[in-house]
């Protein structure tokens, strides 16, 4: 069929030409494995070939439910050159999310690596009658091995069916704020987002990538990008600090990608102390604020190799980028609080609720037109035009602007709390107990108030070693920042609800002072 000569590359162009490009390089690693990018390629014919034998087509959904292994990313990759719409499972999700998903998304094609997940996948087989296939990632689950089964093809030429408008991927929402949504994404807008990583982010020369975040998120967005420069993808199954520790030094990382609770973990864990982590040249970060005391503290342990991303689901991973250069506590110590500045290619503004730009200093809303921006939430036209407002995607998160255009988010619209009618912004309060130095973490949350409607309570996970009074923390919070802002109370815990991708759980956190109660969403 003739095509336009302004059509553009699919993601499977990107991946055959990375590819081509790599050869003999290390693509991927995991424990003992390594495996080429000539390898990788072999092995992709082969899958693709066995796909389409089983009746695969342009166009079918499918999912995957694997733990972070190079096998999870062929079966990605094949839908890329397909055109198949596919959807990542999270890991530590539960059943009843998984079977959500896999309904909503009209799934009817599992990929399932065996050894983590066979009894979920034949408990969600049993449970939805329109899940129609399941194939294992090698042996050991009720199902056809489908690594097996491509052997039997043998590699031939890669060439992406897809368009650049079909649906690429159906991406799940966190749901912090209520029931996950389906977030619809084109080839085209992930062929963008490769291209701006690949502009705006502070890539080291060579790149050797450490995931041990979950490749269904932020990390195996990152996945095209390095491949486009050649780089050695090194995987683990989850996040531990003294594993952390042990890929850096093995495979000599020079890039990898944590959110901040890994950062603060890794800082207060004892293996640091005598780590060479000296190959490292990006750390990159984001999912979640960082406080800006601690990101002080790792800097002065890991060196200058901070880079912020700031992006959604609905705009992945590159909305803003706080670069290397950007993080300067000496001359800029304002700045490390900040997401940084709007990536080429994208427009970003603050907007109120009628469409209209905010000033320069004030509270607005981050609103975003491009190429970046999704088609849409999956069967929620309603969603769908409550986030498209004035001929802007409205992200949710509020955040102020300085005369040099860095933003700097206050909080999501959903977080924000409203004592007294003053609007308290949590992220603004724990940037300031954070910088307590008994203070580890904290959260801030509104819980109900008879008199305030909505009191400031914070959550504080006090260093290892160190005590601090409540009376003493509100205090320093008063003194910072006001009596508005100050906490009305103060609980300690030995650490903070997190979700499974390691953002802070304000909704769970919650739930346990407002039990039956409802509370307002602004």
């Amino acid at each position: 069929m003739a095509g336009s000569p302004y059509e553009g590359c699919t993601c499977g162009d990107l991946v055959v030409r990375a590819i081509r490009r790599g050869g003999e390089r290390v693509a991927f690693a995991l424990d003992e494995q390594h495996i080429t990018y000539r390898e990788f390629g072999e092995s992709l014919s082969r899958l693709v070939q066995a796909l389409e034998a089983r009746g695969l087509r342009r166009g079918d959904a499918v999912a995957t439910l694997s733990s972070n292994r190079p096998e999870a990313f062929l079966v990605t990759a094949a839908a890329y050159l397909m055109g198949l719409r596919i959807t990542w499972m999270h890991p530590l999700a539960s059943e009843d999310d998984h079977a959500y998903l896999l309904e909503d998304s009209g799934v009817e094609t599992l990929f399932v690596d065996p050894g983590t997940f066979a009894a979920r996948a034949a408990a969600l087989k049993a449970r939805l009658p329109g899940l129609r296939r399941v194939y294992g990632l090698g042996p050991g689950a009720d199902a056809e091995d489908v690594l097996a089964a491509m052997q039997v093809h043998a590699p031939g030429p890669l060439e992406s069916r897809a368009h650049v408008d079909d649906v690429c991927t159906l991406i799940y929402t966190g749901g912090t704020t209520g029931r996950s949504k389906g977030v619809v994404h084109t080839h085209r807008v992930h062929v963008a987002m490769v291209m701006t990583e690949l502009a705006e982010w502070d890539w080291p020369e060579e790149v050797r990538f450490l995931a041990m975040t979950p490749i269904t998120h932020a990390a195996g967005a990152m996945f095209v990008a390095v491949m486009m420069r050649s780089g050695m993808f090194v995987m683990n199954k989850g996040f531990d600090p003294q594993r952390f520790v042990e890929l850096v030094e093995r495979h000599r990382i020079t890039c990898t990608f944590l959110v901040p609770t890994m950062v603060y973990v890794l800082l207060d864990h004892p293996a640091l102390a005598d780590a060479d982590l000296s190959s490292l040249r990006t750390i990159i970060y984001g999912a979640s604020p960082m406080s800006p005391a601690r990101l002080v503290e790792a800097m002065a342990r890991f060196g200058p190799v901070f880079m912020q991303l700031y992006g959604q689901s609905e705009v992945p991973n590159c909305i803003t980028v706080l670069r290397r250069r950007d993080h300067d506590p000496e001359r800029h110590p304002e700045r490390l609080a900040s997401c940084g500045t709007p990536v080429a290619g994208l427009q970003v503004k603050l907007l109120d609720d009628d469409g209209r730009e905010v000033p320069t200093g004030e509270v607005g809303e981050i609103c975003c037109r491009g190429p970046l921006v999704m088609a849409g939430y999956w069967n929620k036209p309603e969603e769908t035009a409550r986030a498209f407002r004035h001929g802007w995607l409205y992200t949710g998160d509020l955040a102020r602007a300085d005369a040099d255009g860095f933003l700097y988010i206050v909080d999501r619209s959903k977080d924000m709390i409203i004592s007294g009618g003053f609007n308290v912004y949590p992220r603004e309060v724990e940037d300031v107990l954070t910088r307590h130095p008994a203070v580890a973490a904290a959260a801030v949350i509104g819980v109900p108030d008879p008199k305030w409607g909505e009191a400031v309570k914070a959550v504080v996970v006090t260093r290892a070693g160190a005590t601090v009074e409540a009376e003493a923390l509100i205090a320093w919070v008063r003194d910072a920042k006001g009596v508005v802002h100050a906490p009305k109370s103060v609980d300690f815990a030995d650490s903070l609800p997190v979700t499974g991708l390691g953002k802070p759980d304000k909704k769970a956190l919650r739930a346990r002072y407002w039990g039956g109660a409802t509370r307002a969403v602004n």
